[in-house]
């Protein structure tokens, strides 16, 4: 990943978590596992599993090189299991990777990856909308012009305003956690998906492995890919959530409006040829998460009519598309939370143009809904 591409769309820490270090460790964590269960439920002997993993421990893999190789096998799994059998003895090199295949590894790691990045949105989103209902609440009374179609409407509560992004954004999040809890879960079914070589064991080993990687247990499900989609469909609604407040606070700060304004931070915001802006950029983040995401989400459902017991081409698509998705996230959720925290009101605007709206200052049961949306957010 180019640093200079990607940093400016994703945070470090969500970058860090798809890295090749940590594609690597991941993969290495399955095989560590896989024998460690194995060996707990008598299917291959435990001083093998011992010998696995201190051996996996010690191998060191060069990323380009590693890279190179499995560009040529045509998946990571071949390079980095030959690594690991050169390194071991006749019978634990026999029984190393016994019962899984590529794709095991390949989804079983993703979805480690994924837990871990629904951990990290879901901070930045907490922080969001701890900030959201703190400003929804200070001006649920304060009477703004409410805009529909782009042109004056009727009075609202300026917080009314604020409570929706914050209702909007807390349901995608917590929409994302649902699909995440349910489909982020242990891939582990062999080479036909029929878990071979365990000895009648093969329930028990998957339980044992599902609870050391801390995801579901489940059923092989390479062939079936909804949850995949489900979780990709969730974070492009939490990206669309986002951008929503983003669409908002930018039409809020222009110059004719001037009502609301992102935070006010020297070296951000600026303009290299008008130094009087202060431009909307944690909104430029998101709303270009936005415009990323439904290509993004549409190639992911495009690959759910797998062929067979493992689909080509699909389910390979998927990984670098569910990372692209994560990434554009986090940068918009990170960039929209530091707006929320230091979001700009200007009540003189917010008058003034309310006056010059001429539609007087009923702002109806703003504050009531306010409370309830912010209180729905929290259910």
């Amino acid at each position: 990943m180019s640093e200079l591409r990607t940093r400016t769309v994703a945070t470090a820490a969500m970058i860090a978590l798809f890295d090749d270090v940590a594609t690597i460790a991941g993969a290495i964590r399955f095989e560590v596992a896989l024998a460690r269960a194995q060996a707990e439920e008598g299917v291959i002997p435990t001083a093998c599993a011992g010998e696995i993993s201190a051996v996996a421990a010690t191998v060191r893999f060069d990323s380009a090189e590693l890279a190179e190789a499995a560009a040529f096998a045509g998946t990571l799994a071949i390079p980095l299991v030959a690594a690991i059998r050169a390194e071991l003895g006749p019978e634990a090199a026999r029984v190393l990777h016994r019962g899984a295949t590529s794709q095991d590894i390949a989804d079983t790691v993703l979805m480690g990856q994924i837990r871990g990045a629904a951990r990290l949105l879901a901070g930045d989103v907490a922080r969001m909308t701890a900030a959201l209902a703190a400003s929804a609440r200070a001006h649920a009374a304060t009477p703004a012009i409410g805009r529909t179609l782009l042109q004056d409407a009727r009075p609202i509560g300026f917080g009314l305003r604020i409570a929706q992004w914050h209702a909007g954004i807390a349901g995608a999040a917590a929409r994302l956690e649902r699909e995440v809890a349910s489909g982020a879960a242990l891939q582990w079914g062999g080479a036909a998906g029929t878990r071979p070589d365990q000895d009648g064991r093969a329930a028990a080993v998957a339980a044992r492995l599902a609870r050391a990687l801390d995801l579901a247990d489940a059923p092989p499900w390479h062939a079936r890919r909804e949850g995949v989609a489900g979780i990709a469909a969730a974070v492009g609604i939490l990206i669309g959530a986002v951008a929503k407040m983003a669409r908002d606070v930018a039409l809020l700060s222009q110059t004719a409006v001037g009502e609301a304004y992102e935070p006010a931070t020297a070296g951000r915001g600026g303009s290299s040829a008008m130094p009087h802006k202060r431009n909307p950029t944690g909104c430029q983040v998101a709303l270009s998460a936005a415009v990323r995401a439904p290509g993004l989400v549409a190639g992911i459902l495009s690959a759910l009519p797998a062929e067979e017991e493992r689909g080509i081409g699909g389910w390979q698509a998927e990984g670098p598309m569910l990372i692209d998705l994560f990434l554009i996230a986090s940068g918009a959720v990170d960039a929209m939370a530091t707006v929320a925290d230091g979001l700009a009101i200007d009540p003189a605007a917010i008058a003034r143009n309310l006056a010059a709206a001429g539609q007087g200052d009923d702002i109806g049961e703003s504050a009531a809904l306010v409370d309830a949306l912010i209180r729905m957010g929290r259910d």
